[in-house]
């Protein structure tokens, strides 16, 4: 076994057993998205790395430290993408989704991502993003509307530990006052802080705000709050927002040192964080806010947006915190017992027809003794046994137990599809 190839270190392999949770969750966000009247996109695995470097913003730690990053045989630099919000946006100008009649664009995307970064508990190499973009509106109504599906996936999926936390970035006008007071806090001091938060100091100094390796420092707790630099039009905007979740019934914080550090970000910002006992120290679950100026630095005209987007892998680990169960169901209809070899060669036959007819279905394929393919249809969770002898074939008949109650009926072997297909209604 030296030879033995295992998985990379930060991915996973999800087997036969959960793979149906998967399933379940990702059905479940695409029936939400229906009511929500959001569409799917696909986008390629990988893209131009110019495209994260703009959009994502070349300040960032996914862009400077994260991303999987390789030269093409053309000598291009793509990346693996490391979110679907980049991706999402230069589609929608690519293809000229702005001259689309029904307005505002509204998407969603499910897939992998791909960052560098130490794994932990519900952390990654390759993990998969659920999220959704809104193109085209100004009306802090969709803000509420996308903050409402983000909770309500959590909600319908068991979660009751939650806790939104949202704020304002503000508009142009208040992001530059706030920035050029933060700058004006950290500077007499920023050789105290880590390289990264030096290097943010004149870039992009809200960034500063998210340094987890400097969060403890003193200057984090006193320094100048984003809210204290809104003009009026943004705080209208954020009451008008936070008016309509609380029309919505929909408990929030306000939490001023929440902060997306993207220089395209602006007015709404919030997280959905799990306070499930043991769920680690990292709580949050989805991270999302509005993004108006993304579309116009990917190359489009002036459009607001906004979005969200959550790991998978992370709701999983929040569901077992909280001992969530999800409905999945693992039955199947009928499992076909056989006795002799004409009776086993017979049932390739009827196995085919019931899986014609809609049911799942299984037989035995190890030439099993009749005891051990009971046991196998117990194992799968068989409604339905239906049992096949040598006897039953001269007969032309076959016996059909249900794994309920115990109760058997014989049935003709030529009506067999349409009697099983009554009994199943």
């Amino acid at each position: 076994m030296s030879n033995q190839i295992k998985i990379p270190r930060g991915t996973q392999d999800i087997l036969p057993g959960d793979s149906e949770k998967w399933q379940l969750i990702e059905t479940k966000a695409r029936e939400l998205c229906e009511r929500y009247q959001y569409r799917e996109i696909r986008t390629p695995i990988f893209e131009h790395t110019d495209l994260f470097q703009r959009g994502v913003g070349d300040t960032t730690d996914i862009v400077q430290k994260e991303m999987y990053t390789f030269t093409d045989r053309g000598g291009r630099s793509l990346t693996l993408r490391p979110e679907g919000t980049a991706a999402a946006v230069r589609s929608f100008v690519e293809h000229k989704m702005f001259g689309n009649p029904n307005q505002p664009v509204k998407l969603y995307y499910i897939g992998p991502m791909f960052r560098y970064e130490r794994p932990q508990a519900g952390r990654f190499r390759q993990f998969v993003q659920f999220g959704v973009e809104a193109m085209g509106s100004a009306d802090p109504a969709i803000d509420a509307e996308v903050i409402s599906l983000a909770l309500r996936l959590y909600q319908e999926l068991g979660l009751k530990k939650l806790k939104l936390v949202i704020n304002s970035l503000g508009d142009k006008i208040s992001r530059t006052a706030h920035r050029e007071a933060l700058v004006t806090h950290f500077s007499p001091r920023i050789g105290e802080f880590c390289t990264d938060c030096q290097n943010r100091l004149e870039k992009n100094p809200m960034r500063i705000l998210d340094c987890k390796a400097d969060r403890d420092h003193e200057l984090m707790r006193s320094a100048p709050s984003i809210i204290d630099y809104l003009t009026d039009d943004s705080r209208n905007y954020f009451n008008k927002v936070t008016t309509f979740l609380t029309d919505m019934e929909i408990e929030f914080e306000v939490d001023a040192n929440l902060v997306r550090g993207l220089d395209y970000y602006n007015h709404t910002a919030f997280e959905i964080m799990s306070n499930a006992e043991g769920f680690g120290a990292i709580t949050t679950l989805c991270g999302g806010g509005r993004y108006n100026g993304l579309v116009e630095e990917i190359g489009g005209p002036e459009t607001p947006g906004i979005g969200f987007a959550l790991s998978v892998e992370r709701l999983i680990a929040a569901l077992e915190a909280e001992g969530a169960e999800l409905p999945v169901k693992e039955e199947i209809d009928c499992y076909l017992v056989s006795l002799g070899d004409e009776a086993k060669d017979y049932t390739v036959g009827l196995l085919h027809q019931l899986r014609m007819a809609g049911f799942s279905a299984e037989r035995d394929y190890l030439d099993r003794k009749i005891k051990a393919q009971f046991k196998a249809a117990d194992r799968v969770n068989a409604k339905y046994v239906a049992v096949l002898g040598e006897n039953e074939l001269k007969e032309k008949k076959i016996n059909l137990k249900s794994m309920a109650d115990g109760v058997q009926i014989e049935v003709p072997l030529e009506s067999f599809i349409e009697k099983f297909k009554e009994i199943c209604r």
